[in-house]
This record gives C-alpha cells, sequence and structure tokens, in this order.
C-alpha cells in the first residue's frame, strides 16, 4: 500500500481518506471480505485489503451527497466502482508482468495467473451487483442507468487498454492517439464513479451530466500525473517499479512530448530504450534527464492542470456544501507538488 503523505497522495488525499466517508468505506469493506477459508475470496480480500486511498469509491459517496442524497444509501454501489478498478488493477499486473502493487507482491505473483484472471472477473461481477443493490432508494430508472454507466466504463476501459497495446513502442502513432487512450483508460471509471454517485443520489440530468464531465477530467489529469510519476519519485513512495512504462514500451506524455522536442539522434535512443522493452542501466536517469531539458515534465504537468481547471468548472452546477468542496478539493489536488 503507497504510505500515507507519499508523492501519489499529497496530504489532502491522505485526510480524505482518513475521513469519515474513508473509515465508512473500510469498515463496510472488512464487514463485505472476511477472512475465509474459500481460495477465490480469499485472493478477492487479497487484492482489496488494505484497501489503498478509496479514492474512486470517496468521490461517488460525495457526488451523491453533493446532489442531496444519502452516502450510507450509495455505500454498496460506492464500493462496486472500488470492485471495477481493483479488477484492472489486477488484470494490468497480469499483462504488464508487474511484481508489486501498493508495496507488495501483486496478486498474479501471490495467487498466480490463473487464481487473479479469475478474481479479477469475480469483481467485475460483484461491481455490477453492487450498483444495483445501492439503488434500492432511487426509482428503477436511475438504477439502469447507473448500471449502463458502470458497463460503458467498463467497455470504454478495455478499448483504452487495447489502445495502449497497439501503441506500445509507437511514440508518431501515441502523439495521435494518447489523448483518447487516457479518456478511455482512466477518465471513464472516474466518469463513472461521479455519474453513478449523482444518478443514486437523485441528481438531475444536467447535473449528473456535469458531474460525470467532471470526473472524467478529472481521471485524465489523474493519468497524466502518473505517467510524471516515475520520473519524479521513487518505487517505495508510488508502489510500484520506476521501470514500468518502459518496460512495457509505453507511449506516455512525458515520452511524447520530449520525442516531438529533440532531434533524431534522441529519436533514435528514445525508441531504442522503448524497443528492448526491458530498461538497462541507466536508462531510466538518460530518459528523466531528457524530459527535464526538454521542458517535457513542465509541459506534462500543463496539460494537467487544465484538465483539472476544466473539472473544477463542471462543479459550478452544484450548491454550496461541504461534500462540492470536497469534489473541488479533488481537482485542486493535481495542482500540488509532485516533486
Amino acid at each position: 500500500m503507497t504510505v500515507a503523505g507519499s508523492t501519489r497522495y499529497p496530504p489532502f488525499i491522505d485526510d480524505l481518506a482518513r475521513s469519515e466517508s474513508g473509515r465508512l468505506l473500510r469498515a463496510e469493506l472488512g464487514r463485505r471480505w472476511p477472512e475465509t477459508p474459500d481460495q477465490l475470496d480469499a485472493i478477492v480480500r487479497y487484492a482489496l485489503l488494505p484497501a489503498g486511498k478509496m479514492l474512486r469509491p470517496i468521490m461517488t459517496l460525495h457526488a451523491a451527497e453533493a446532489v442531496g442524497g444519502s452516502p450510507r444509501d450509495v455505500l454498496a454501489a460506492a464500493l462496486g466502482t472500488e470492485y471495477l478498478h481493483v479488477a484492472t488493477l489486477v488484470h494490468d499486473d497480469i499483462i504488464d508482468a508487474d511484481t508489486l502493487r501498493r508495496g507488495r507482491p501483486a496478486v498474479p505473483v501471490a495467487y498466480g495467473i490463473p487464481g487473479a484472471i479469475v478474481a479479477g472477473d469475480h469483481l467485475i461481477f460483484h461491481a455490477f451487483r453492487a450498483v444495483v443493490e445501492g439503488g434500492r432508494a432511487v426509482p428503477p430508472a436511475s438504477v439502469v442507468a447507473a448500471v449502463t454507466a458502470l458497463a460503458e466504463a467498463g467497455q470504454d476501459l478495455c478499448r483504452g487498454q487495447a489502445l495502449e497495446e497497439r501503441l506500445v513502442g509507437d511514440l508518431d502513432a501515441g502523439d495521435r492517439w494518447y489523448p483518447e487512450m487516457i479518456r478511455l483508460k482512466t477518465g471513464s471509471l472516474f466518469r463513472a464513479v461521479c455519474h453513478i454517485g449523482a444518478l443514486l443520489g437523485g441528481a438531475d440530468p444536467l447535473v449528473s451530466a456535469a458531474l460525470a464531465r467532471y470526473g472524467e477530467h478529472v481521471g485524465t489529469a489523474f493519468q497524466i500525473r502518473d505517467d510524471l510519476l516515475s520520473y519524479l519519485s521513487t518505487p517505495e513512495r508510488t508502489g510500484k517499479p520506476a521501470t514500468s512504462d518502459l518496460n512495457n514500451g509505453r507511449p506516455t506524455l512525458p515520452l511524447l512530448l520530449a520525442y516531438d522536442a529533440v532531434g533524431d539522434a534522441a529519436r533514435v535512443e528514445l525508441l531504442a530504450v522503448l524497443h528492448r522493452r526491458g530498461a538497462g542501466p541507466g536508462d531510466v536517469e538518460w530518459v528523466t534527464a531528457l524530459l527535464r531539458d526538454t521542458g517535457a515534465v513542465d509541459g506534462a504537468r500543463r496539460r494537467m492542470l487544465e484538465h483539472a481547471e476544466r473539472a473544477r468548472a463542471e462543479l459550478a452546477v452544484l450548491t454550496p456544501s461541504a461534500s462540492a468542496d470536497v469534489l473541488t478539493g479533488i481537482a485542486a489536488w493535481m495542482t500540488s507538488e509532485m516533486a
């Protein structure tokens, strides 16, 4: 698990994780997933607990409360968004052959690839069941809309993952398709967690649509931030290997901006690092220096902040409240220093 006060999550997010909403979610998660001799449930429990920052389900609760709903009424649905998120992490670790997640062995390492695949699938089905359970206090049409929002996010996640795989090692195509890839891969789930909270909280269509757009911009900024962390932090603080993106040849935004800014010789070397699919001695240091020297780090940070500002603008539809302040704060933490 990422340590408190980490670079990935500034103090605001740590405080949010320890807030009443965070405690409520953790207590319910532990209640629903107790220790058990059942092997499949044991793998799922390992994937879920100890929980991370629970940012996505916390956003679901606050989206519901910001439109006049009760967080407790949507608690199950909020956990459903965490189930889908964790399922994608389990499957990502299989695809990427990453061995570390939240500072400990990833699920495929701890339980094997077959167990990890089934556990991820199990979590996906639990996610849909949880959203239905969380819609008992609203009209059936709102539940249908919430389930549809989760399904569409899941489909977009898959499209984003497939697009990212197609772009591996291809910085020319990556320059064209990166914005759509991260919108699908990361923005879609953030969109869904806010949309579901608004729908099950009783929001009208205009407000729920605005919160969905807010979530998508937050998620897009979050992915850019995550791209930057490989070069601005350490594995101990982020909970994942510093070489992960380079080893997998991913066209992250900092790499794309650097590629656009350098001459042919540096482009050839950068492509060579990505194509050998294994960061060698000095590769991370060389790439990090290239990103800083070309202004790619600052350029990616500016792009991240643009999405954070667009997210905050969408919240103008909300009546001022503590939960609206939390949603504003989540967008604002993108402006905090990462290094």
